[in-house]
């Protein structure tokens, strides 16, 4: 099998009706704020919340009668190993999915109540591969790369097939990027059908993956030190090989995105589009904002990828994103220690217009002067205009203070 746009149509041919068709509107709110008409491709719509059901369901649909008897498996901490556990059960093939110890656990319950088998292996996904390849050899079952197999790129393909029956006239795509998988489906089949479109691949810094690849002299694939991203569904050490080999051709360019950019992405979405998505799934319009000349005017196709994010961590990265848009700051001021200093800040501070969100008096752990307190204050702001305008108030009034 080869990676072409007559195996994407196959597969997109295959999976129809066992996956969603989803939208792909233009975004009136987020084309004003970003200076371009935008379309957003929903894929966190999907069943599982992620795009990776395409390749898994064709993965799965594209095997014989006795290789499904035998099942799969898979090492994945995430929107791979649901997309199988879903679709092995509609066809019956047998799951087994590797994740590693730190895997999040309601995704280990989706996956179980889904029907597969759960094993917990390793401190980190490296570990839990090696023991997902051992079992399928034990077992003589299909191993299932999350992102290195052509049945699953050729799935993944189909979001690209989508996108330009939705929105034909697109003058650019903005991919996300971990192992490559998405963007190679995507590429061949806008290399394809819409030769001139720019097929723009998005990571984030501390996963620059496939940016490290591509600047590799021998053209072979590069392992990279990863650091924690929000964006932790493109979290990969090495680029596939064979995605490397098509994203080569096919991927026009990649940029990449800081961790507030992501989270300030995460808010624009939920506030201005009323979605819920993962890091990955908010890292294009964090491309857009960061790099505003890079498609200023033009028609663009954003990939959401996908929307499984922790409500456990949705809190923290909405506060980080509104951080990063300058509507939350904090401030350290320190105090005398008498009567009504207190009140006098906090005066100053209402008067501004910002709105106090928290307020930390430290007697305890203050400087070496027993008579000072220090006073940390966490504001709601308009924007950074108004962060200003809350430093020169201080400052008039003779107040110092250290941006915290």
């Amino acid at each position: 099998m080869t990676l072409s746009l007559d195996s994407i149509r196959a597969a997109a041919a295959r999976i129809g009706g066992r996956v969603h068709r989803t939208p792909c509107y233009e975004s009136l709110r987020l084309g004003r704020l970003l200076d371009a008409r935008v379309w957003l491709k929903c894929e966190h719509l999907q069943e599982t919340g992620s795009f990776k059901e395409r390749g898994a369901c064709n993965k799965l649909l594209d095997l014989d009668a006795g290789e499904r008897a035998l099942g799969v498996v898979a090492a994945s901490a995430g929107n791979h190993a649901l997309g199988l556990s879903f679709h092995g059960r509609s066809l019956g093939v047998p799951v087994t999915v590797v994740m590693p110890r730190f895997a999040s656990i309601l995704k280990v319950r989706r996956c179980r109540d889904l029907g597969a088998r759960v094993i917990l292996h390793g401190d980190n996904f490296d570990e839990a591969r090696e023991r997902a390849l051992a079992l399928a050899r034990e077992q003589r079952a299909c191993f299932v790369h999350g992102f290195d197999d052509l049945s699953v790129m050729a799935g993944q393909g189909t979001v690209a097939l989508e996108m330009l029956e939705q929105a034909p006239d697109l003058d650019a795509v903005l991919v996300p990027v971990g192992g490559g998988g998405l963007i190679s489906g995507v590429g061949v089949a806008m290399r394809a059908l819409a030769p001139a479109l720019r097929v723009i691949g998005v990571e984030p810094e501390h996963a620059a993956t496939l940016s490290a690849a591509l600047r590799s002299t021998d053209g072979a694939s590069v392992e990279i030190d990863l650091e924690p991203t929000l964006a932790d569904g493109l979290s990969v050490r090495r680029a596939g090989t064979e995605c490397l080999a098509i994203a080569r051709s096919v991927v026009d360019k990649v940029l990449l995105v800081d961790e507030p950019m992501i989270a300030d992405g995460i808010v624009q979405l939920l506030e201005l589009e009323k979605s819920v998505v993962e890091g990955a799934g908010a890292i294009g319009i964090a491309a857009l904002k960061k790099f505003p000349d890079e498609l200023r005017g033009l028609r663009v196709g954003v990939i959401l990828s996908g929307g499984n994010i922790d409500v456990s961590v949705l809190s923290r990265v909405i506060e980080r994103g509104m951080a990063a848009q300058g509507r939350l700051c904090r401030i350290q001021v320190p105090l005398t220690d008498h009567p009504g200093t207190l009140a006098h800040l906090l005066a100053v501070l209402a008067d501004t217009g910002a709105s106090i969100k928290q307020v930390d008096h430290d007697r305890a752990f203050g400087p070496a002067d027993v008579s000072i307190v220090t006073v940390r204050c966490v504001l709601e702001t308009r924007d950074r205009e108004h962060i200003e305008q809350i430093h020169a108030a201080l400052d008039a009034h003779g107040i110092r203070h250290e941006r915290a």
